[in-house]
């Protein structure tokens, strides 16, 4: 089963970036042939294969020679890796697909802000939908989904916070309904997860700004959506608690 729910996050994963790649530019998702962007060129099945066809043509594309970007199969795999965790965790449930929805919504929305910038309301609400039906159905109980609701509702405020009293400089407004999704999926470690998310934004956003050219004053713009996206997950898969983790090292 394992092997099934890998090979269905990595074909997801070439269509969540269908998606990022074609959303809001009149072109459909579903009609169109896929086409090098290198020149042009219709590509053929084989092109198509999700992992397989990168390694098989050496990153390179089949019409012209031309570089390919290696987001392509890393997002295969993260993804086909996380399908297969979520169905380790959860099993053959009622909660499952709605797990992964929100998982191929949230890579989908990952994407769109690493390439524009921003994080578009469709997608923002298949997840946040996705999210809910599952944190439902996870719920031991009604006040366990209160309790996970509370979280995220505080969370998200704190982001909108942020985004206002910074006029929108530190932070987009999207990213509040972002994290509150990502606190639904996360459910008891959503506060982990948040912590999580900005600790490595700051690792990432710390080494981006030393890795500048000497002299530069430029300041290094970058979106916040994959630090969420990564503290999120990670403290729900690992079931790390931030609080016990600092805790136990202070003892």
């Amino acid at each position: 089963m394992e092997i099934i729910f890998f090979v269905i996050g990595a074909i997801i994963a070439s269509f969540a970036g269908v998606v990022s790649e074609r959303l809001h530019t009149g072109q459909g998702f579903l009609t169109g042939r896929s086409s090098c962007n290198a020149c042009n060129a219709p590509l053929s099945t084989f092109a198509l294969i999700p992992i397989v066809s990168y390694f098989i043509s050496h990153g390179r594309s089949l019409c012209c020679e031309a570089r390919i970007s290696a987001r392509a199969p890393v997002t295969e795999i993260l993804l086909g890796a996380l399908f297969v965790l979520s169905y380790l965790n959860l099993g053959i449930t009622v909660a499952l697909p709605f797990f992964l929805i929100s998982l191929s919504a949230l890579l989908a929305l990952v994407l769109y802000d690493l390439a524009h910038q921003i994080l578009p309301p469709s997608l923002l609400a298949v997840f946040i939908a996705a999210s809910a039906a599952a944190r439902f159905f996870i719920s031991a109980s009604i006040s366990d989904l209160f309790s996970s609701l509370a979280a995220a509702l505080l969370i998200a405020l704190f982001l909108a916070l942020i985004h206002f009293a910074s006029s929108g400089r530190a932070m987009g407004l999207a990213d509040a309904p972002l994290a509150f999704g990502l606190s639904l999926l996360a459910g008891p470690n959503a506060f982990s997860g948040f912590i999580f998310s900005f600790w490595i934004g700051a690792v990432i956003g710390i080494t981006l700004l030393l890795r500048r050219p000497r002299g530069s004053r430029m300041g290094v713009e970058v979106p916040f959506a994959p630090y969420l996206a990564a503290g999120f997950l990670l403290a729900y898969f690992t079931q790390w608690n931030i609080f016990a983790l600092v805790r136990g090292s202070l003892l």
